[in-house]
């Protein structure tokens, strides 16, 4: 134990001593307190000699910022260290580096940028959900711990956590995220294995709920007549009337924009947004004239989305604007789905007897082939706009037929007809 020198009440008054620029008041054991005779500043140190014979000097902080009393107990566990071999101002230094690695090197600092290194490419639906994902349930977690010290009970705990709020299918979106955060911190050298790699069957294992979506023509026939008789919005109402002719994915009919649409060659170029390849829709006449009369609301430049939010401009319509729309005209979530329009056309045009090659190719699907042939954009690019031609006028004449299978018979493709 130090053998104190000094009073609160001394450290309180001491000034430096006349003729002095600097006085230094000894409290014992190494710890004094340093001033100078400028601005009455008063800082604390330890004095210690070190293992190879060399005085230094630790900063222990500022008077009165540090009182005596905090003082002598940061100069106690300074003289702590010193005995157990433990410089004190080589470990302040070491410290300080630890603090700055986890700066840097923290979850969240690799998180946001491999999210914005990596992730730029994605569609900005998806950009979107990944970011909502990473800021609500993982970064609240484990976003301010060192990347290298994350171990996999604190993955899992953090998924449990999200299983028990029934969200399964995010808790293994989460895990997948992660695990591609931690593969780029491995690259860049910021940790050296991936603590997600071994928690797959850790997880609740996930049944695929498909969409719902109508294949019976004959309700599909009545839903085409409560879209024409929706008395909503133009925006909305054109996105209900396209989406059944083009049956693209819900975001990528949201974030469409008008530059991407040649309504002179008949066609809309985009990029997949779950398989991320280029493609090219045709665009049937009916479509056409849809959006000519959008145009006419939407259009402002080329990089115009074709669904704004009238009430937030530069902003694409909501993701359950068309949820709510179909229920509004008595479709229900468990009937139909936005996503369900991929599942009705090409189930009917399959019936119809259209190559399954031409409605992957419509529904822009990765190949299959196990020699992974690139996607090519342009692939059967006559024979689906004759087909989504068709697909149009045969949708047209179901909202007032009531035979259906007569309708096929008439829509029939027949193989010549390419």
């Amino acid at each position: 134990m130090a053998k104190y020198l000094l009073t609160a009440s001394q450290v309180k008054s001491m000034k430096t001593r006349p003729g002095k620029k600097i006085t230094k008041y000894h409290d014992g054991e190494g710890l004094y307190l340093w001033g100078n005779d400028t601005d009455n500043y008063k800082r604390w140190f330890f004095r210690y000699t070190n293992r190879a014979g060399t005085r230094k000097d630790l900063l222990l902080g500022t008077y009165p910022l540090v009182s005596l009393e905090e003082a002598r107990k940061r100069a106690d566990e300074a003289r702590v260290n010193k005995e157990r071999g433990i410089d004190p101002v080589e470990n302040r230094k070491a410290k300080k580096v630890s603090e700055r690695s986890k700066l840097t090197n923290s979850f969240e600092v690799v998180a946001r940028e491999w999210f914005n290194t990596k992730r730029l490419h994605l569609s900005e639906s998806t950009r979107t959900r990944d970011l909502a994902n990473l800021e609500n349930d993982i970064l609240p977690a484990i976003g301010s711990m060192n990347i290298s010290e994350i171990t996999p009970p604190e993955i899992l705990a953090m998924l449990r956590k999200i299983e028990a709020r029934g969200a399964g299918q995010t808790a293994h979106r989460t895990r997948s995220q992660c695990s591609m955060i931690f593969r780029y911190a491995i690259a860049t050298n910021r940790c050296s294995s991936d603590p997600c790699r071994d928690l797959v069957d850790a997880l609740k294992p996930t049944t695929k709920k498909h969409r719902a979506a109508i294949t019976d023509m004959a309700r599909f026939a009545e839903l085409l007549r409560a879209i024409d008789g929706y008395r909503g919005t133009a925006i909305v109402k054109a996105a209900l009337k396209v989406a059944p002719l083009l049956a693209v994915r819900p975001g990528e009919l949201r974030f469409a924009k008008w530059k991407d649409v040649n309504l002179e060659t008949r066609e809309w170029t985009f990029q997949a947004e779950k398989t991320m390849v280029d493609h090219i829709a045709p665009l049937p006449q009916q479509a056409i004239e849809i959006l000519k009369d959008l145009r006419k609301i939407t259009y402002e430049d080329n990089d115009s989305y074709l669904f704004p939010q009238l009430d937030r401009k530069g902003r694409v319509m909501s993701e359950n604007t068309l949820v709510y729309a179909l229920r509004g005209l008595g479709f229900s979530g468990e009937e139909m789905t936005a996503h369900g329009f991929r599942t009705t056309a090409k189930t009917e045009l399959l019936e119809l007897g259209y190559p399954v090659a031409w409605t992957e190719k419509m529904l822009a699907h990765g190949p299959k082939e196990t020699h992974g042939r690139a996607y090519n954009r342009t692939e059967y690019r006559q024979q689906r706009h004759q087909m989504m031609q068709a697909w149009a006028d045969y949708l047209d004449e179901l909202r007032s037929e009531t035979d259906v299978n007569k309708l096929r018979r008439k829509y029939k493709y027949q193989a010549n007809e390419a």
